[in-house]
């Protein structure tokens, strides 16, 4: 496992990290979910993410008995705040980022984490108010650095210009050989104010591992197969994406990699990503994108990602 700095923090973290949006939240069973946590420090990774919302506190609170035993020190903790913990909590006042940070601590066992994030932008809260109880945050010693994930780059840059507001080290956007959005503006932007991205989904949903096959049904225990997922994912799922991941797979192996290895390695060229955000419901799962780190593409490989993808990504 190989390690980045996080933007212009004092952070290390892998270059892979474990997420738990729809694993840890619910979805798989306890054991399960410990048993990746543990694949997860086996494999070298230091770097956990989490958020309140997921599962309404259940993923904190798994991660919390998850980590009690380890020492502080040996991990890199991030979570979250923003959508509804109830039908009147939720956004980004003063109110409530206080209120979310201190039930997120008491959720996961901890006195502060290490990263603390904006889920999305709040348009309802004066932007000022956000930044300045953000910055409260950090001055008591409850986060120890702030990010934000999936903002767009007119409020980065709005949050950017205000006197005395705290620095973000990390954004946390959508980011894959199949989703290319950021590359527009927001990496541009970060890269220039030592802002890393931590990206989520590198697999595009589980499309990016192959499982998908043009033209067949799709697997009755995939994330596709859920009507709660289909609109999320739709873009990603029509029959030529399909066709055009399918030629990704020998180059995969040309690599001496699997399909999902070959992708979160395309993810890390990008220099201004710290780290890609895996999902995994079993440990070995957890082992295969583990070792995607280190690996390097040249330039005839990422052409012919390129040329076999044949524009077939969101831009």
């Amino acid at each position: 496992m190989r390690y980045r700095k996080l933007g212009s923090s004092d952070l290390e973290v892998s270059e892979i990290s474990l997420g738990s949006w729809l694993t840890y939240s619910g979805g798989v069973a306890q054991e399960q979910a410990l048993a990746c946590v543990d694949a997860a420090f086996e494999c070298g990774i230091n770097f956990i993410d989490t958020a309140n919302v997921y599962g309404r506190g259940a993923s904190e609170t798994l991660l919390g008995q998850a980590l009690a035993a380890r020492p502080r020190d040996s991990y890199v903790l991030a979570t979250k705040v923003y959508f509804p913990m109830s039908d009147t909590d939720r956004g980004l006042s003063k109110e409530q980022i206080h209120k979310q940070i201190d039930a997120s601590l008491g959720r996961l066992g901890t006195d502060h984490v290490d990263l603390y994030q904006c889920h999305r932008f709040d348009a309802d809260t004066p932007l000022e108010e956000t930044m300045a109880a953000l910055g409260e945050v950090v001055a008591e010693g409850k986060a120890r650095w702030i990010g934000f994930s999936e903002w767009p780059a007119e409020d980065i840059e709005r949050s950017l210009a205000i006197p005395g507001a705290p620095r973000w080290v990390s954004s946390q956007p959508q980011y894959s050989m199949l989703w290319r959005r950021p590359e527009e503006r927001v990496i541009p932007l970060c890269a220039s104010e030592r802002i890393s991205q931590i990206v989520w989904s590198p697999l595009a949903q589980g499309v990016l591992t192959g499982k998908y096959l043009p033209g067949a049904a799709v697997p009755a225990d995939s994330r596709a197969a859920s009507d709660s997922m289909n609109t999320f994912i739709g873009e990603l799922m029509r029959e030529e994406v399909l066709e055009a991941v399918q030629r990704l797979v020998p180059i995969a192996g040309e690599c001496g990699m699997t399909l999902a290895q070959l992708s979160i390695a395309w993810v890390l060229r990008e220099p201004n990503v710290a780290s890609a955000i895996i999902g995994a419901s079993r440990p070995d799962q957890v082992r295969e994108n583990a070792a995607a780190s280190g690996h390097s593409l040249d330039a005839a490989t990422l052409a012919a990602i390129d040329d076999a993808l044949g524009g077939a990504f969101v831009r």
